[in-house]
């Protein structure tokens, strides 16, 4: 099996999954999809990217495509209407363009500038309206997702999405301070970092737009449900870590399964490899297992109302989302230039980043 080449082209060609990261399981049982308006997606992101300043010309032309951040989510929320899923891949872009100013804010010792923005997206999360000409792009380009992104359901799901959104901000902030300190965590102080610095919460709770529903707490808190959103983001983080574990040595990172397993329980590099793969793998199959049951769920709200109806295709429609986010996560690792960190000219700097980003210079 493998990936496809060149997002620019719905023709797949042969991009081979190093076997270190290959997950037959994945290859096997996970057949990719990809959301019918994926080409206009990519188009109008792209335009997106350009129109709020979020990347240079430069680099928009030369590496936006190739980073297929589109594609990502594009294999991630099927079904859900044109105007949502361009709004979620807009926020999704914006998100690594956000990740990577927090990087470089560290890497280039800029504290005064990141506490700026992050109070700032505090601010815009609260009211996106106020925020939308903002000087700094990275402000502007997140209050336009976010407004764009509460149009959908109801205020009830704006405010929960505000409060997971105001979570991954200040987990980001511990992040610059354990990079800044040098400290690096525990492993299960990293495990429950990294559900806020990946946002778990988040990516779940946009699948709700997705399908046209907002679930009512007693749905999204049941276990079944909760537990097959977990598993699917879980794998996601640690897949990430497994597959990002090169650049983040090389760039000196604190912020990986691997580095905290190697500082904290004394492993080798080569048993770290292994026991992330491990978790990674059992994420896979205890899916399986919670899928099951989720859809079980999902059969049993089905009552017979209409309500009922609505209801279980609302939750089946959203675990078979849970579904999509592995193999989507699985080949965009293997399609992206963000992980093609041999091709690097500085393996600790990537090429697709700004690194005159605003701030302290």
């Amino acid at each position: 099996m493998h990936a496809f080449s060149d997002s620019t082209t719905a023709t797949p060609t042969a991009v081979p999954v190093p076997p270190s990261l290959s997950l037959p399981m994945i290859e096997a049982a996970f057949p990719r999809q990809l959301h019918p308006y994926w080409p206009q997606l990519q188009e109008k992101t792209r335009a997106w990217l350009l129109e709020k300043r979020l990347m240079p010309a430069d680099k928009v032309e030369e590496y936006a495509d190739g980073l297929c951040y589109t594609d990502l989510m594009a294999g991630y929320y099927i079904g859900a209407p044109n105007d949502v899923l361009q709004a979620i891949a807009d926020y999704s872009a914006w998100f690594f363009v956000w990740d990577d100013r927090h990087d470089r804010d560290i890497v280039h010792r800029r504290p005064v500038a990141w506490r700026r923005l992050r109070d700032l997206l505090h601010r815009a999360l609260e009211s996106p309206e106020d925020h939308l000409h903002h000087a700094d792009p990275l402000v502007a380009g997140f209050a336009d997702s976010v407004r764009r992104l509460y149009s959908f359901l109801t205020d009830t799901w704006n405010i929960r999405f505000a409060r997971h959104f105001h979570a991954v901000i200040e987990a980001y902030d511990q992040e610059f301070r354990n990079r800044s300190e040098g400290i690096i965590p525990s492993v299960e102080e990293y495990l429950e970092l990294r559900r806020l610095t990946f946002a778990h919460a988040i990516w779940t709770d946009l699948l709700e737009p997705s399908a046209g529903m907002e679930l009512p707490d007693s749905v999204r808190q049941h276990p079944a449900f909760r537990r097959a959103a977990l598993l699917s983001q879980e794998f996601a983080a640690w897949y990430n870590d497994l597959c990002s574990f090169p650049k983040e040595i090389a760039g000196d990172e604190v912020h990986n399964l691997g580095i905290s397993l190697i500082t904290h329980k004394g492993l080798t590099l080569e048993e770290t490899v292994t026991e992330v793969r491990r978790r990674v793998e059992d994420c896979v199959s205890d899916f399986l297992a919670a899928e099951r049951e989720a859809l079980e769920f999902a059969d049993l709200l089905a009552d017979g109302t209409l309500w009922g109806r609505e209801l279980g295709a609302a939750v089946r429609a959203c675990v078979g989302n849970m579904r999509n986010w592995f193999s989507s996560v699985y080949w965009f690792h293997h399609e992206s230039g963000r992980y093609r960190v041999d091709s690097w000219d500085d393996r600790s700097t990537p090429p697709y980043v700004n690194n005159e980003a605003a701030g302290e210079k």
